[in-house]
């Protein structure tokens, strides 16, 4: 008997109105979109419920009823990828809050990162976000997807103009996402983590 696919969040990081992410999104959904042991869910922070639940916080004031949570929606799923973009040799503010804003949620789950950016392809951000999830109890990858100076990297349908090396490089980082995904979501149901 196979075990049900592994809930997976795609977190898009960046809100900016034009921004680069959705190229890049759309070619990873593709990618994980071919596994048949992943459940895909994205958690677009532009997303309007999501924009108006994050300002909540800074108000701090309740979300409104009726709607799911961005800690409801993250504590449901097995494993996630975020997609981020490298904003002055870090991440966006937006990640940021989104990631604090969830605390316990997160706990033994895996993290995997798709970056993009300059010269660094995100990397830098990358680095940062890994300290962050630590100190959140998640278990980041070790292997990551990366685009150097993303805006050269793409066709003009949006698609990687190396799509086989960036193909290896996202079935790697999806095949360790679900070994650790797997092996997470049955040690969590074993015996919960408290951390």
């Amino acid at each position: 008997m196979s075990a049900p696919p592994l809930k997976i969040g795609v977190i898009i990081g960046s809100v900016r109105t034009g921004r680069f992410a959705d190229k890049v999104a759309q070619w990873f959904l593709s990618e994980i979109g071919r596994r048949d042991d992943m459940d895909v869910h994205v958690v677009d922070l532009s997303e309007p419920a999501l924009v108006a639940e994050l300002k909540l916080t800074l108000d701090t004031t309740e979300p409104g009823e009726g709607t799911l949570s961005l800690a409801q929606r993250i504590g449901g799923l097995d494993g996630y990828v975020v997609l981020t973009p490298e904003y002055n040799h870090g991440y966006p503010a937006s990640l940021k809050l989104a990631i604090d804003y969830v605390h316990r949620e997160w706990r033994a789950k895996p993290v995997g990162f798709v970056s993009y950016g300059g010269m660094a392809g995100g990397q830098r951000a990358v680095e940062q976000l890994r300290q962050v999830f630590a100190e959140l109890h998640a278990v980041t990858l070790r292997d990551t997807v990366s685009f150097h100076m993303a805006w050269s990297q793409f066709d003009e349908e949006g698609r990687p103009k190396d799509a086989d090396g960036v193909g290896k490089a996202a079935s790697v980082l999806l095949d360790q996402l679900a070994w650790w995904g797997l092996t997470l979501r049955e040690g969590r149901a074993a015996r919960p983590y408290d951390g």
